[in-house]
């Protein structure tokens, strides 16, 4: 199965019945960016992954943070680093593309976790840059939310860091399934997108992508995290984080009064969520945080 998405920014899927947790897929995409494969970091936003993990704790292939983002080689770069480098040398390759799947991965029929990515490919053309991701297998339930999500702010990240504008989104999946017992869920979500309109939330683009930047937010996350800090007004004021990284910060903090409170959700972190971002934790934690309505827009 294949599909196309033409803005890539437009990644959150606005339904009540899907109940998506953004803010797990803010922090899934940081383990990647991080390089991380520890199930403490995020089994704190999705505990069912722990039972993923191996007697040192770590994840194999739900990690793709390693292959793609932990410096390797002679020369200290990541994959992610060396296929940058390569498009900036030469705009016009065919060969960037950032492989998941190790080999040996599926020698062992126990092995509970088995990497469904096979690759991405990133392509410029006319000053756009493309993801293509080609994966063996998908839970159209489970795990194509996130797993899009994550991709396309990888892609987003790629462009600002090439000075590129965001391009196509091309997603293809050899088996794309549901297992049997999520099959009344599925249903359920298929019927509220016939039936209720989606609120209209523009996404926040990407300002910058420096290390710096990416830096303060992964220090920010860990803070939140083990609830050593929270990010309070006077915090986010002079907080060096801009667009799309402070309304993920948002969110985070939001997650950290949810887990670690009693009480509402404050302003601070409300108001540095976006729209979208505060209609999604609303749907799914209405008594914690307060619907935030947007007019209804046309379904795309």
């Amino acid at each position: 199965m294949s599909f196309r998405v033409s803005d890539p920014r437009q990644r959150l899927v606005l339904l009540r019945a899907r109940r998506a947790n953004v803010a797990f897929n803010i922090a899934e995409t940081l383990w990647y960016l991080s390089g991380r494969a520890d199930a403490e970091m995020i089994g704190y936003y999705a505990p069912r992954l722990m039972k993923l993990a191996g007697a040192d704790g770590m994840l194999t292939g739900t990690a793709y943070g390693p292959p793609l983002f932990r410096p390797s080689g002679t020369d200290g770069r990541s994959q992610f680093d060396q296929v940058i480098d390569l498009i900036r040398q030469d705009p016009a390759t065919k060969r960037a593309a950032l492989i998941v799947m190790r080999p040996g991965e599926v020698a062992d029929p126990g092995n509970p976790d088995v990497s469904c990515t096979l690759a991405l490919h990133l392509m410029l053309r006319d000053g756009r840059l493309h993801l293509t991701t080609y994966m063996r297998g998908n839970d159209a339930l489970i795990g194509l939310l996130g797993d899009t999500y994550a991709f396309t702010v990888i892609q987003e990240h790629a462009a600002a860091l090439l000075g590129a504008e965001v391009g196509d989104y091309t997603h293809h999946a050899g088996s794309m399934h549901i297992n049997l017992p999520d099959i009344p869920r599925a249903l359920e979500i298929i019927d509220d997108a016939h039936r209720s309109p989606s609120p209209t939330c523009g996404p926040e683009p990407m300002t910058a992508a420096s290390p710096g930047e990416l830096g303060t937010v992964l220090r920010w996350e860990e803070q939140l995290r083990r609830n050593l800090r929270a990010l309070t007004g006077a915090e986010a004021q002079t907080l060096p984080v801009h667009g799309f990284w402070r309304q993920a910060l948002g969110v985070l903090e939001a997650y950290r009064q949810i887990r670690h409170t009693s009480t509402r959700v404050g302003e601070t972190a409300l108001a540095l969520m976006g729209p979208a971002h505060r209609w999604l934790m609303a749907s799914r934690w209405p008594n914690r945080i307060p619907p935030h309505e947007q007019p209804a827009g046309p379904r795309s």
